[in-house]
């Protein structure tokens, strides 16, 4: 194995790990700050393999705008940012739930893509990045952006004085 390999795997094993920590803490902060650490794991990732162009928006987008987003709305909506007893799941709840959404997302995958092959471009180059965006991705782009723009405007529905009956 390279270094290049050694440096994916150990990035890889920090995303992994992080994830697992976004979705088992039971501090809201602190779940945004693992999930952070986790998107800044992928672009790490990305830039192992030589996608600087997507390392960049994967900071920039998701780091910057995305979780930042997601804290302003736990500050607008004044949620309680530590544990509640209401909430609480056993210790069991998050891999179970995990293992099941990886073993669907693989299943689903190898359906999907058994008998493709893979043609392979520059991966790192806006170029490509912008042809498979408009010409094959247009669709999920634009449900992801209308998604956030929802979220956005429900925060601000549920932060107004008397928005939550």
């Amino acid at each position: 194995m390279t270094s290049a390999d050694w440096l994916l795997a150990a990035l890889g094993t920090v995303a992994v790990a992080a994830g697992h920590r976004v979705v088992a803490t039971d501090r809201l902060v602190r779940a945004g700050l693992h999930l952070v650490l986790c998107l800044g794991a992928v672009a790490g990732m990305y830039l192992v393999l030589t996608a600087e162009f997507l390392a960049w928006v994967q900071v920039l987008i998701y780091v910057g705008a995305v979780v930042v987003l997601l804290l302003f709305a736990v500050m607008l909506t004044r949620a309680p940012v530590g544990a509640a007893a209401d909430l609480d799941r056993p210790g069991w709840t998050a891999p179970l739930v995990g293992g099941a959404a990886g073993l669907g997302l693989a299943a689903l995958l190898v359906d999907a893509y058994r008998w493709t092959a893979v043609a392979p471009a520059a991966p790192g180059t806006p170029e490509a990045l912008g042809a498979a965006v408009f010409r094959s991705w247009v669709l999920p782009f634009e449900v992801v952006s209308v998604l956030l723009l929802a979220a956005l405007v429900g925060a601000i529905v549920v932060s107004r004085p008397g928005g939550r009956r």
